[in-house]
């Protein structure tokens, strides 16, 4: 989008994998990286400003060790962190992630006082609580990319199996980004038909079973790709890069979005993924969709959850 300047934080394989998306799909005008390693951060940025010939749209790649390169930002995307190890749950990254949030976002917020705020680092649902309540930024402003891509895993997965390109599948990931998250099977459909009518050769392929190990691949996704290469990268810097677009270009996408709820599925003060409005200015609406009986129980679950780990720490 012309004249716009997107500010990502962090240049760890998130960070540069969300920028070098952002950069080759057009996604800013400006983009600047930050790291507080400042030679990392001059390395990438330079890499990275060796390609913008061939970017799908003119843009300028800046940045380098010195926070004031976020200046002036309409979007920053906060990718800072320690890192998801092998083994180690998002949940178990909480407190040393608090503590880099308590000491980045004061900073961020002299130098981008009206940008909109889209957490990354894990555990992505209590540092937005945490990040709302050091900014006192509203819930719209301050979100974190929540269930984004499961989503996106869930549809390739679902795809797959039917035989049909992936943005024919119409079913999202909810609640925690994490162990407790879940698919809404109840609305989930594949074109207008119910996924769980879907048949190929006149059998239907998405069984009950075939669900449930389908839930658990999408949950265990990330588990598997750290295992094997250390971070998950590229497909979040893809999804991430979506989530810029849909701010700086209103697209009013919805997109399944972690805010701090205010009442939605009668859940408030924790923040989970649900479909959301997502536009200008940051989430116009988070939208109570409908879910049966053992869904919303699943939802409250998600919401415990995560209740446990806020009070834990204190937030």
């Amino acid at each position: 989008m012309s004249g716009s300047k997107l500010a990502v934080v962090g240049a760890g394989s998130v960070g540069t994998s969300l920028a070098y998306a952002a950069l080759i799909r057009g996604s800013a005008s400006n983009i600047a990286l930050f790291d507080v390693n400042a030679a990392k951060a001059d390395a990438e940025v330079l890499d990275l400003a060796h390609g913008t010939q061939f970017a799908a749209a003119a843009a300028s790649m800046t940045g380098g060790g010195d926070i004031a390169v976020t200046e002036g930002a309409d979007v920053v995307v906060i990718t800072a962190g320690a890192k998801q190890a092998p083994g180690q749950t998002r949940l178990d990254l909480a407190g040393t992630n608090v503590r880099i949030l308590e000491e980045l976002m004061p900073q961020l917020l002299k130098h981008s006082p009206d940008a909109v705020y889209v957490l990354v680092t894990n555990p992505c649902d209590v540092l937005t609580v945490a990040a709302q309540k050091i900014s006192g930024l509203p819930a719209g402003r301050i979100f974190s990319s929540g269930t984004v891509l499961d989503t996106s895993r869930l549809r390739w997965l679902l795809a797959r199996r039917a035989g049909v390109a992936v943005p024919s599948v119409h079913a999202s990931i909810v609640g925690e980004h994490g162990d407790t998250e879940f698919p809404v099977w109840s609305t989930a459909t594949i074109g207008p038909i119910p996924v769980r009518d879907w048949t190929v050769e006149g059998e239907r392929v998405f069984t009950p079973e075939y669900l449930a190990e389908t839930a658990r691949e999408v949950t265990q996704a990330a588990y598997k790709v750290i295992a094997g290469k250390g971070a998950t990268n590229y497909a979040i810097g893809l999804s991430g890069a979506r989530i810029v677009e849909a701010l700086l270009r209103d697209d009013k996408a919805v997109l399944p979005v972690s805010t701090v709820l205010d009442g939605q599925h009668g859940i408030s003060g924790v923040a989970l993924s649900l479909p959301s409005v997502v536009g200008r200015g940051g989430v116009h609406t988070v939208l109570e969709m409908p879910m049966d009986d053992g869904e919303l129980a699943a939802l409250q679950h998600s919401a415990d959850t995560l209740r446990h780990t806020l009070g834990t720490l204190g937030i």
